[in-house]
């Protein structure tokens, strides 16, 4: 198997080669490329790899603006520290989505879904596609409700129901749209990998808003976008200009 990675920190690109050594002896790495522009290049003059390992931010912006300048016809990994990007990687390819730290087993478990996209690749038709990749990412998957303890009470809130999820100081607090507040226990990337990357979106470090809460967006100072939802949030919600296309893309892709 012919492999690519496309992974701007080194010591991490390295880490990976080395447990794909380990797991899978036979393959080859084509190469190991840290930027979007280096990737672009790669794929259009070089020979179509069986597999890409692929981070998302990459030195030189997102890996997704990857697939707008070259058509990638593989099976795509993708690695990263956040979980909001989920959605977006089914759309391009992404067989599994593994979050950063992962572990060998984990690898191990992405190359056997790989074999099983394969072999029922051979039986099914390109209109089963999507449907496929999403079942072998688990999106299907998605937390419907959350277990959260408050009062010296368990209840469960419905994930239509939580507008949005935010640090307060140190730890997690879920916001419901009546206004109601739990405090929660997992960090932020971990809640994010747990819900629809459809439904959800983390829009920076501290929040993972609901679509159904977004009210306006606004343009804003240094082509950044200010968004308001429809329950009032502490701090101003603004998105960076390396993040404004993915997020306008999410809200349209309904």
């Amino acid at each position: 198997m012919n492999i690519l990675i496309i992974e701007d920190e080194i010591k991490a690109a390295r880490s990976l080669e080395n447990l794909i050594s380990k797991l899978r002896p036979k393959s080859k790495i084509m190469a190991k490329i840290q930027s979007v522009e280096g990737a672009i290049d790669y794929l259009s003059d070089s020979a179509t790899p069986d597999l890409i390992f692929m981070d998302i931010q990459l030195s030189d912006g997102i890996s997704f603006d990857i697939f707008k300048s070259v058509k990638v016809v593989c099976p795509v990994i993708f690695c990263t520290a956040f979980g909001e990007y989920a959605m977006e990687a089914i759309k391009e390819n992404g067989i599994d989505y593994l979050l950063k730290p992962f572990s060998e087993t984990d690898l191990k478990n992405a190359f056997e879904k790989v074999d099983n996209f394969k072999n029922f690749f051979q039986k099914t038709t390109e209109n089963n596609l999507v449907e496929l990749i999403q079942k072998i990412s688990g999106e299907e998957n998605k937390k419907k409700s959350f277990l959260v303890f408050k009062n010296n009470k368990y209840m469960t809130v419905k994930t239509e129901d939580i507008a949005f999820i935010y640090i307060n100081y140190t730890s997690p607090t879920m916001v419901t749209f009546k206004g109601e507040h739990f405090d929660l226990s997992q960090s932020l990337d971990q809640l994010a990998s747990q819900l629809s990357g459809k439904d959800f979106f983390r829009l920076n470090r501290q929040y993972l808003i609901s679509f159904s809460a977004v009210k306006e967006v606004e343009h804003y100072f240094a082509r950044k976008l200010y968004v308001k939802l429809t329950v009032p949030t502490d701090d101003k919600l603004l998105i960076g200009k390396e993040k404004t296309a993915q997020f306008l893309s999410w809200l349209e892709d309904r």
